[in-house]
């Protein structure tokens, strides 16, 4: 089961079934709820969207209501260098670093990162970012895992790391700024329910980023070439840190577009995973007086 957040004629945000192309909203007060995250941190999410799905209310066209970022008060953090592309990835830009990259991918301890707090993710349709000051930034399509205040695995979702590569390829030190900035980060378009066992192999993530109407990059993996576990990531990202609101944590990318390739203003990008969806968002990139928040 799908589940997301939405806006409908300029009503309040709500939380809906997304059912092909059509969305069922869950009328949650009647169940004591205010909010997606009150399912997914649900003793058993799956469970309680069948309990409210049951009440078989109107349907609207998913063209017909604006999609948010399913995220409510989590906090958004991101692992690296979990696909072999990444590794190379990251050691071809950075020759100070490249050694901690390599060793990274196979050490047993992942490099994760906070990447933003839910009020500063972007959810479908939004603009994503561009750093004024960075020359060569990419997307960076990334398998989500929703996980409970209990650090359960309760869900999926499609993630884009936007990543200024040529800040980090300065000084490995300079990721936060390579990383974390308004725009850098998107979520959704839903999440799916963690309800049964996951086909990594089956799972298919794309990225296609389009300007002026024109394809100019399109690569896709499969999850099963990322080299940790769903179960590892999240181990180590509870070590030593509560969770109360809950996390979404992206899991690194295995597509990475050519080194000569930098994102430009107005380019669109599109990242599409195997029984999640569809993330679109188009890009933004300001200079001058121009660069700011927001």
């Amino acid at each position: 089961m799908r589940l997301a957040r939405y806006v409908a004629s300029g009503g309040p945000a709500g939380v809906a079934v997304i059912e092909g192309e059509t969305c069922r909203p869950l009328d949650l007060r009647a169940a004591g709820l205010q909010a997606l995250a009150d399912i997914l941190h649900d003793a058993n999410p799956p469970a309680l969207a069948r309990v409210l799905a049951a009440d078989d209310g109107p349907a609207l066209p998913l063209d017909a209501v604006r999609l948010l970022a399913p995220v409510d008060r989590q906090e958004i953090w991101a692992a690296g260098v979990t696909y072999k592309r990444s590794q190379q990835a990251r050691m071809e830009e950075s020759e100070t670093g490249a050694s901690h990259y390599d060793r990274v991918y196979t050490a047993a301890r992942p490099e994760l990162f906070f990447k933003a707090a839910a009020q500063r993710a972007c959810g479908p349709g939004d603009a994503v970012r561009v750093r004024s000051d960075s020359h060569w930034s990419v997307p960076e399509p990334e398998f989500t895992l929703v996980i409970s205040p209990a650090l359960k695995l309760v869900g999926y979702t499609v993630g884009n790391d936007m990543s200024a590569r040529d800040i980090e390829g300065e000084n490995p030190l300079y990721l936060p700024q390579a990383k974390v900035y308004d725009g850098s980060c998107s979520v959704g378009p839903c999440v799916l329910l963690a309800d049964g066992p996951l086909d990594r192999t089956a799972t298919r993530i794309v990225l296609s980023i389009d300007r002026g109407g024109r394809e100019v990059f399109r690569g896709e993996t499969n999850l099963d070439q990322m080299a940790r576990s769903f179960e590892d990531l999240i181990d180590w990202l509870g070590r030593e840190c509560s969770f109360p609101q809950g996390a979404l944590l992206l899991t690194g990318t295995g597509i990475v577009p050519p080194d000569e390739f930098t994102l430009e203003d107005g380019d669109v990008v599109a990242i599409e995973i195997t029984g999640i969806g569809r993330l679109v968002n188009p890009v933004v990139k300001r200079t001058g007086e121009s660069a700011g928040t927001g």
